[in-house]
């Protein structure tokens, strides 16, 4: 399926060069991240997730989940639920990603506590989700309509050559739902996926960096299955999470009432 720029579709970009007379001319910053959106990120995905909740002082806290995924035309679906602890076990997350730059994306939250599905409102999707270091926004795409992009130069990360892209929001609207009043991407050329980012947050002078740490071919696609997002103030970390992908599988037999308020009411 075509992937746009989110978290849990794992971010990408890949670069054609074209010759020219006399020399080789780079793709723009706009051109690279629309194909980040293109890149092609498989369909009818299931996978069981492990979210490592890391304080200042180390202190670990691990979380067991189980997350869906599928197309409807140019949207996407995905669900996940909390399998482990018994702290936040039943807790479900539900959203509706949509291609369409003029619709806000819809997003539920079940708390088996409260017995009802939270709609996650506009201004809570820059909020934490679930005590971790992403936040609402990130499991959600990035519209690029909304974004102005410059590509700032070429790097190597880990011996893959990379762009090396600054993304800024367009409108106060857009920093106040992301929580990010700007980003630096890096991208690797050869495989369409984002492996590091630093994002500046919007309030306390604090920053988040993303880093992809293991990549695997899955049927084809490029999955990351192990990455951190980290919280800095300075050079002091606040606080850390690390994902972990496990057993993912592409183009399963998904029930579209999966992907439902009242499925996510019900559990697995």
């Amino acid at each position: 399926m075509p992937a746009r720029t989110t978290l849990f579709a794992f971010l990408g970009a890949a670069l054609l060069l074209a010759a020219e007379a006399g020399g080789v001319s780079s793709p723009s910053a706009r051109e690279i991240m629309q194909r980040v959106e293109d890149r092609d990120d498989g369909d009818l995905q299931t996978s069981d997730l492990e979210m490592i909740l890391i304080d200042k002082s180390g202190y670990q806290r691990v979380r067991q989940l189980r997350s869906f995924g599928r197309d409807v035309g140019e949207d996407k679906q995905s669900i996940m639920f909390f399998l482990s602890p018994a702290d936040v076990e039943d807790t479900g997350f539900l959203t509706y990603d949509y291609d369409d730059p003029e619709r806000d994306d819809d997003q539920w939250l079940y708390l088996p506590a409260l017995k009802k599905p939270k709609r996650i409102a506009s201004r809570d999707k820059s909020g934490s989700f679930m005590g971790s270091d992403f936040n609402y926004s990130d499991m959600t795409d990035r519209e690029l309509e909304r974004y102005d992009f410059e590509l700032m130069g070429e790097v190597e990360i880990e011996g893959h050559p990379c762009w090396q892209i600054k993304s800024v929001p367009r409108t106060r609207k857009e920093i106040r739902e992301t929580g990010y009043k700007q980003s630096v991407l890096f991208v690797r050329q050869d495989n369409d996926i984002v492996i590091r980012s630093v994002h500046w947050l919007q309030k306390g002078n604090r920053q988040r960096y993303f880093e992809v740490h293991k990549l695997e071919l899955i049927d084809g696609i490029w999955v990351a299955t192990e990455m951190t997002m980290t919280t800095r103030k300075a050079k002091r970390t606040l606080h850390r999470t690390v994902l972990r992908n496990h057993n993912v599988k592409f183009n399963q037999d998904l029930d579209e009432a999966l992907f439902s308020v009242r499925r996510l009411e019900k559990g697995l």
